[in-house]
């Protein structure tokens, strides 16, 4: 009895995780359709991979469910030089007037650092968030990395 009671407790946390799964991936299916054509000119205009572009924003943005995305219109958790407050939160986090104006500062960013002369125009997701993460982008480089780099993967960008 105690045997049945654990395989079915495991099985009832399977299927949570598996649709856990696919409404993440149906999330980021929308916020890839959402954001696509602006990615793509943004892409052509600096050199950098649209896969980097898309999977950067999904992940600090939470596919534009999180509170920097829908308060600030920030989709790649950019900081601010001062403390801004809006709807009562108050953040170091930079303001956006819309979602385009966060996804160019980002890559206004991006061509800003060393590294970008060398990757530019290159297609290699893995050399270039392997370079943002030693520029310091995150603060938990090796974990952030892998996170990019397998949104990249699950979201077939």
């Amino acid at each position: 009895m105690q045997l049945l009671k654990r395989v079915l407790r495991f099985k009832s946390v399977l299927l949570v995780l598996l649709a856990v799964m696919i409404t993440a991936n149906a999330q980021n299916a929308k916020y890839v359709d959402k954001h696509k054509e602006l990615v793509s000119n943004l892409s052509q205009k600096y050199g950098i991979p649209e896969k980097v572009i898309m999977a950067v924003a999904i992940v600090e943005s939470s596919s534009g469910l999180g509170q920097a995305a829908k308060l600030f219109n920030n989709h790649f958790g950019m900081m601010g030089a001062k403390k801004t407050v809006v709807k009562g939160h108050k953040s170091s986090l930079k303001k956006y007037d819309n979602d385009e104006a966060s996804f160019v500062d980002f890559c206004l960013y991006v061509t800003r650092r060393k590294f970008y002369g060398d990757l530019k125009d290159t297609q290699d997701p893995e050399a270039w968030v392997k370079e943002l993460s030693k520029a310091g982008y995150s603060s938990k480089p090796q974990v952030w990395q892998k996170r990019i780099l397998t949104t990249i993967n699950q979201s077939k960008l």
